[in-house]
């Protein structure tokens, strides 16, 4: 699996930098530096797990996936090479949530796009509440991940033009609370965390969290 993992990585780097020009030290320093975390990041296009994945090899990245991906065989080659985990969006999280943390256990990061969905214009979107559970039954450090750039490159490949693709890396932290959160808490931590990765963005890419991208956090304790 190992070399099955260094020919994709290698394959899907070529691809990518045929269509972008990737700037990602940033988050691929801070994956190797640390030990398995929570990888947060704007759900903007397609491309940004097989980047996260791919630009971080030899580091074991891997993601979230919906059930329906593994019915078209080359994305199953793809995800499965990488042990992404699959998302039933209209069943129970129980066995996702025990395959996080079974990739957890063997050292990989995991990617998590809080929105859910695309936004595909590149401004953060609302986030969700899942993140908040999965990082407190984990218990490992959450690091924040934004993007910009990408939302153009359909736009640029008709013009057949590279599209520049800028990733930044925030401060990990954990989720500092005594007891489980309530709902009104939960809102609160979740707005917090949807700051941290607006703050990485340009200012007019922050959405509905530019506010609190400027703010301090009262529920995040930030590992230096």
């Amino acid at each position: 699996m190992s070399f099955r993992r260094a020919i994709v990585s290698y394959f899907l780097k070529t691809v990518i930098s045929s269509l972008a020009k990737v700037e990602c030290s940033e988050f691929t320093q801070a994956l190797k530096n640390n030990k398995p975390m929570l990888v947060i990041f704007n759900h903007v296009n397609f491309l940004e797990v097989p980047i996260l994945t791919a630009f971080s090899y030899p580091t074991y990245v891997t993601g979230l996936a919906k059930t329906e991906t593994w019915d078209n065989p080359f994305f199953a080659f793809l995800f499965s090479t990488y042990k992404a985990v699959p998302i039933d969006r209209n069943g129970s999280f129980s066995d996702a949530f025990r395959k996080i943390k079974n990739r957890i256990n063997n050292g990989y990061h995991v990617c998590i796009a809080p929105e859910g969905t695309r936004s595909k214009t590149g401004v953060l979107g609302e986030g969700k509440g899942g993140i908040i559970q999965i990082a407190l039954e984990t218990n490992v450090p959450i690091l924040p991940v934004a993007h910009y750039g990408g939302e153009n490159i359909w736009k640029n490949i008709k013009q057949f033009k590279r599209t520049k693709f800028y990733f930044k890396a925030g401060k990990p932290f954990t989720i500092n609370v005594d007891t489980r959160p309530g709902k009104k808490q939960r809102e609160e931590i979740l707005t917090e965390i949807m700051g941290q990765m607006a703050r990485l963005l340009p200012v007019e890419k922050r959405g509905i969290y530019a506010e609190q991208a400027e703010k301090e956090c009262k529920y995040l304790e930030f590992i230096t």
